[in-house]
């Protein structure tokens, strides 16, 4: 391979292809990578958007992208995996963004090909590329089973599609795979307690970050145009960075500001900090955040320090399900198990993760959720709550954990999620869940139970 000129290296589409393969070798998640590369790559505004849609847009529609390419190299004998998602990404571009010309996307990846690879390579882009325009795309409607049909159109593996069929059905399915391809929007929580949201949206919009209201929770903005981490409310600790569904958590658990409470999966912190905004530690309010790693305790604290909470937070290190052994019975007036999930309902958000996982996988996740519930169930006090949210939309690792659990412990019972009312339709025998489709939120499961 020819040395990369820095010409190249500095193309947007040449830095979206090295993310892709990074991602695609199990690297790193897609929005981790996203951030070094952009930081790497010192790109404008602009350039930062068209690099952003090109690997987000080519992981999410991957599997469809792959059915379009796959009768063009049917017959190589050969194609590098490289290669592969050069053309993935060039038929992303075709068929999704319109305001790039089909020869410009053409004539660079056939520069990069000739670069990375060689003149034979650049030949076979090009061909395969130009047979593309010419013949058009496969039909996805040819594909006779219709479970393997849909997984195509929306880019989800059949195995995964087939979970949510049996979850909400064919056309809730349709409608949640199709709202992935919508990419996420950055949202932020005001700590109302300093400044009302409507002020908060006052500020923000004076900064040229223009915000609206979230319809899912009242302590929430919703970003439509500009980078909420750079405002002045940022730096003040006056707001944070955090999807509206998980601003549910914590006035979900009725805290009062005299409370014990226990968060026994805390990190980064987003929900430790909304729950210390309820506290009043000058009447013995605290909040005991766990984590299992230094780094992790560290992030903690300082998201407490710069949010003005850290009067009330108390960060430590420990596996949650050593909760049990540490703390004495019924010490805590509220606890919330967070607990460690697939991630699925952070499909928009993180696209990569559907690839990543596998029905193995996740048949051990449902053990470690039920051991850290376990451990942490006889610290609570009597008539207090235990709330446990995840951010996965699998039935085995919400609804099915919370049964096994209340049938093992009978002085435990569902109450009432108290959410706004128009989440009222999200809620099923008093457990939450909220679909990425719904609200264009990140998928998400609370449910409230009292120990009697």
């Amino acid at each position: 391979m020819a040395k990369i000129p820095n010409s190249m290296k500095k193309s947007v589409r040449y830095m979206a292809l090295m993310t892709l393969e990074r991602v695609s070798k199990g690297g790193a998640y897609s929005n981790l990578l996203l951030n070094e590369m952009i930081n790497k790559g010192k790109l404008n505004p602009k350039d930062i958007g068209l690099f952003t849609e090109l690997v987000y847009g080519t992981i999410s529609h991957q599997l469809l992208l792959e059915f379009y390419i796959t009768p063009f190299i049917a017959k190589a004998k050969k194609v590098d995996e490289w290669v592969k998602t050069l053309l993935l990404l060039s038929v992303y571009q075709l068929e999704f963004l319109d305001k790039v010309p089909d020869h410009a996307i053409l004539n660079e990846a056939v520069e990069i090909a000739k670069v990375k690879g060689n003149p034979g390579t650049g030949k076979f882009v090009n061909g395969v590329l130009r047979s593309y325009q010419r013949q058009g795309k496969p039909d996805v409607e040819a594909i006779k089973d219709p479970i393997e049909r849909l997984a195509v159109k929306i880019s989800l593996p059949v195995w995964l599609t087939q979970c949510f069929i049996d979850q909400i059905g064919f056309e809730e399915t349709e409608k949640l795979g199709h709202s992935l391809y919508v990419p996420s929007h950055a949202s932020g929580r005001v700590d109302v307690r300093r400044l009302s949201r409507e002020q908060a949206i006052a500020v923000l919009n004076e900064e040229e970050i223009s915000v609206k209201e979230s319809q899912v929770s009242p302590y929430g903005v919703v970003a439509e145009k500009g980078h909420l981490a750079s405002s002045s409310l940022f730096h003040d600790g006056l707001l944070t960075v955090q999807d509206e569904s998980s601003m549910l958590v914590a006035p979900a658990m009725q805290i009062e500001p005299e409370h014990h409470v226990l968060d026994a999966c805390a990190a980064p912190g987003g929900k430790t900090t909304h729950i210390a905004t309820f506290l009043d530690s000058t009447c013995g309010g605290e909040v005991i955040a766990l984590d299992v790693h230094d780094h992790k305790v560290k992030l903690i604290e300082e998201n407490a320090a710069r949010l003005n909470v850290s009067s009330a937070v108390f960060a430590q290190k420990m596996d949650a399900r050593e909760v049990q052994q540490t703390f004495e019975p019924e010490q805590f007036d509220r606890i919330l198990v967070d607990a460690p999930c697939s991630g699925l309902g952070l499909l928009r958000r993180k696209p990569d993760i559907r690839y990543k996982k596998n029905p193995q996988d996740l048949e051990n996740l449902p053990k470690i959720q039920l051991a850290i519930l376990e451990s942490c169930a006889p610290t609570l006090k009597s008539s207090g709550i235990l709330t446990y949210s995840t951010c996965t939309i699998l039935a085995d690792e919400n609804q099915g954990v919370i049964e096994t659990f209340l049938k093992r412990h009978p002085e435990f019972e569902r109450i009432d999620v108290l959410v706004s009312p128009v989440l009222k339709s999200s809620i099923e025998d008093k457990m939450l869940t909220l679909y990425p489709h719904q609200f264009n939120t990140d998928g998400f499961f609370i449910c409230c139970l009292r120990k009697k």
